[in-house]
């Protein structure tokens, strides 16, 4: 049975189709600048990669191209034949821990919860809205960032603010990749052969998080309320002094509009480096002795290694840290400063293992206390299954 998984963005649409339960990708692209003008897709089939230019003025026109494509590529005959469509729904709040059929409950619900997530969830109802108009018959199911993290307990999702913040406006820790987290635990469980372990995992991209994992589940992940809190990322500011808000807007007549887009989009590699906030832009600004490319990567490793260690005391000892996401799998530099970092708890880099990219492999040494694997993430295949589980 053919299962489409389905990322929506505001001005963009991913999607891939997998063969399902063989979990074989048939078919992906993505679609962009959508309603921004110069708007074109990619296809990628068999191998080949093809690019388009066609202007979309919404998700509705991308959805009819990206069903004709199907049709064309003879990837299907039917739309009878795409059973399910999981759709990547960043916020459920405190609601949904697991993934669901969208009903129009679930529908008003993420509406009601586009305040917590005001730039992503309008676009996931966008894209839920456009597959559902035009696959009426495929079951569709919504697939939460925020689920994996609802087993967290009291004591690590609430804010030491006042209690009324959470009973009325819902202030707490919600985390986010939980999709992510969420296949690196049941993937590390295999490799682990074990159900009952102590994990941490790093999803470590342009936007990164760690979570803390006992027994399959999440006891506390570094992002909170926003995806801005947690480490320093590439745009993001991770954790700050909430006083610094007000304190920059006296100096600078910024609005707080201003910056929180400043704490957004101009913070973390980009506002210390001042070049980038590509990592890859970062080493190689390393590589050239650039000061502020070598303070930006030792602050970032910084942040990382104090949440692996405060989550390495909260499980009491961990079984396996892995590492993925765009930095966690392809950089060589990243890793070994981390894990160099580590060594207090035991923790040995294996040089040679970690001169890959992409590649699930083990990369600490037989000795190693804590052995530290790189595994590459599939939110896309974990979408993918989580919508099987609803069209069997």
């Amino acid at each position: 049975m053919q299962i489409l998984a389905v990322n929506a963005g505001s001005s963009s649409l991913k999607f891939q189709m997998y063969e399902m339960p063989a979990e074989k990708v048939i078919i992906s692209g993505v679609f962009e600048r959508i309603g921004i003008g110069s708007s074109f897709y990619t296809i990628k089939l068999n191998g080949n990669k093809v690019k388009k230019e066609k202007e979309f003025g919404n998700h509705d026109e991308a959805v009819a191209v990206l069903i004709q494509e199907l049709f064309d590529n003879n990837v299907v005959k039917s739309l009878d034949e795409i059973v399910g469509i999981g759709h990547r729904v960043v916020h459920g709040a405190s609601k949904y821990a697991d993934s669901v059929v969208i009903t129009d409950e679930v529908l008003s619900d993420i509406e009601d919860f586009i305040s917590l997530a005001p730039l992503h969830n309008p676009a996931n109802i966008m894209g839920i809205k456009a597959f559902k108009k035009l696959v009426p018959d495929a079951i569709q199911v919504a697939v939460f960032d925020t689920a994996f993290h609802q087993t967290m307990s009291e004591e690590s999702y609430l804010y030491p603010v006042p209690y009324s913040w959470y009973e009325q406006y819902g202030v707490r820790k919600y985390g986010f990749h939980g999709t992510s987290h969420k296949y690196l635990t049941i993937r590390m469980s295999q490799i682990l052969n074990k159900k009952e372990f102590k994990l941490i995992t790093c999803h470590l991209g342009n936007g990164g998080s760690i979570s803390a994992v006992k027994d399959g589940q999440c006891i506390d992940t570094s992002m909170g309320f926003t995806p801005n809190a947690g480490i320093m990322m590439g745009t993001r500011s991770g954790d700050i002094d909430a006083t610094i808000i007000p304190y920059v807007m006296e100096k600078t007549n910024k609005s707080l509009d201003d910056i929180i887009n400043d704490l957004n989009k101009n913070s973390g590699y980009l506002g210390i480096s001042s070049i980038s906030s590509d990592s890859r832009d970062i080493e190689n600004g390393i590589a050239d002795g650039n000061e502020k490319c070598i303070l930006a990567q030792k602050m970032y490793i910084k942040k990382i290694v104090e949440y692996i260690a405060k989550y390495y005391v909260l499980l009491g000892g961990a079984d396996a840290i892995c590492f993925s996401a765009g930095i966690g799998e392809n950089s060589f530099k990243t890793r070994k400063d981390i894990i160099d970092s580590l060594a207090c708890l035991g923790i040995k880099l294996d040089e040679e293992a970690n001169q890959v990219r992409g590649e699930e492999k083990l990369i600490t040494t037989l000795d190693s206390v804590i052995p530290c694997y790189i595994v590459p993430t599939d939110e896309e295949l974990m979408i993918a299954r989580d919508t099987l589980k609803f069209v069997k």
